[in-house]
């Protein structure tokens, strides 16, 4: 039966035994720095732009099968990894596959760092969003870039966060050229397409050695919604673990996703939407408890951004979000946040005569909205045996788009 050939190219390197394919194949597919290395005798060529195969290349090698002639794909590196191959197999296409050694190998091995534990994340024809807040949620990505989505692009937004870029511009290129350079030198510089970058807090840093490739999954061994203890706070600051725990829920925190976490407290709730995978920008207006947020981010290992100020004047100038918490009910903190455009927002009130008016602006806002009171009263000791502390009360309103 006749089939596609995928070749993986490392460079100019193509695998053992691939010079052969190329030279039965009536028709060969690639990116246009391949076809002059590789495909300059077919009988005919096809320039496959970008990460993505058009449906006219699709059908020309589907044409290709048909007459029982041969076919080639010449693609970077591995095309099972972000690559071409799940186009081809969709179109029910026969194919044998051959890979090399992938660009992010490649660039990993060029700065002497495990790959095991990176995330990696592609912005090709994608919401380039959620992989920049992959980039500001965790300390080891490997950003597949796009034209308009590159290293300046992701260095720019990454404004607030302290990360380091290891960038291979011209991939498989004449002029393919490792670079490092922190985010502010990356948004001044000009980068040669295609490119990858690896992402880091520290270029030295060697990763964890872990037991599950693409970095520790979330949440982490030690759960979530966790008891006021875990955290250094002050008297009459913070709310208690269940009702962090409804927020939560309600917020969706996840890989790819922003929350805000806005008069953050102890930053209790930012730090577990860390910890179940969202990027986290945290703002408090008091000097003492920024202290404390930035404490406990770093026991509980959190990269989060903290914005030391008072909202709403505070909230000039942040990424957008896709979910916030605000725990106040000031009605112009509350306005400005469902102002915002985000997917979700969860308001604590703990004023009963501020709950219609908090949930009218988040109505007002375009939100559905819902919501409860929550009493929580924990359990304590007693000489006597188990008793139960005096029950705090308090209204979560909560906005879906």
């Amino acid at each position: 039966m006749t089939t596609v050939t995928v070749v993986g190219v490392d460079g100019a390197v193509l695998p053992a035994g691939a010079e052969v394919a190329l030279g039965k194949s009536q028709l060969v597919v690639g990116a246009r720095c391949h076809l002059d290395a590789h495909g300059r005798h077919a009988e005919r060529t096809l320039i496959l732009g970008g990460h993505t195969v058009e449906d006219s290349i699709l059908d020309a090698l589907a044409d290709t099968v048909r007459a029982e002639e041969s076919a080639t794909v010449l693609v970077s590196g591995d095309a099972g990894f972000f690559g071409v191959l799940r186009a081809l197999r969709a179109k029910g296409l026969p194919v044998v596959t051959w890979p090399s050694v992938s660009a992010l190998q490649r660039l990993a091995a060029m700065i002497k760092r495990p790959w095991d534990d990176l995330t990696v994340v592609s912005a090709r024809g994608r919401d380039f969003r959620h992989a920049v807040n992959v980039c500001r949620a965790r300390k080891s990505v490997a950003v597949l870039t796009a034209p308009g989505a590159g290293p300046a692009e992701l260095a720019r937004e990454l404004d607030g966060w302290q990360r380091n870029l290891a960038v291979l511009e011209d991939l498989d290129g004449p002029r393919e050229k490792l670079s490092i350079v922190d985010a502010t030198e990356a948004v001044r510089r000009t980068w040669r397409e295609p490119n990858l970058v690896l992402c880091l807090v520290s270029i030295d840093s060697l990763g964890s050695d872990t037991w599950i490739a693409g970095g520790e999954p979330a949440p982490a061994a030690d759960g979530w919604a966790l008891g006021e203890s875990a955290y250094q706070t002050r008297a009459g600051v913070g709310i208690a673990p269940e009702v962090r725990a409804l927020a939560l829920a309600r917020l969706a925190p996840r890989p790819g996703a922003l929350v805000w976490d806005v008069c953050a407290g102890s930053g209790a709730l930012g730090i577990e939407a860390g910890k179940l995978g969202a990027a986290v920008v945290s703002i408090e207006r008091d000097p003492a408890l920024c202290i404390r947020i930035v404490a406990n981010a770093g026991s509980h290992g959190v990269d989060l951004r903290l914005v030391d100020g008072d909202p709403p004047a505070a909230l000039t100038g942040l990424p957008r979000p896709d979910s916030v918490f605000v725990g106040t009910s000031r009605p112009e903190v509350v306005r400005a946040c469902a102002g915002t455009g985000a997917d979700r927002i969860v308001v604590l009130v703990p004023e009963l005569d501020r709950l219609g008016d908090v949930r009218k602006t988040l109505v007002d806002a375009g939100y559905c909205v819902d919501g409860c009171q929550l009493s929580s009263a924990a359990l304590t000791e007693l000489p006597t045996g188990v008793g139960i502390a005096q029950a705090d009360s308090t209204f979560l309103l909560w906005g879906k788009r």
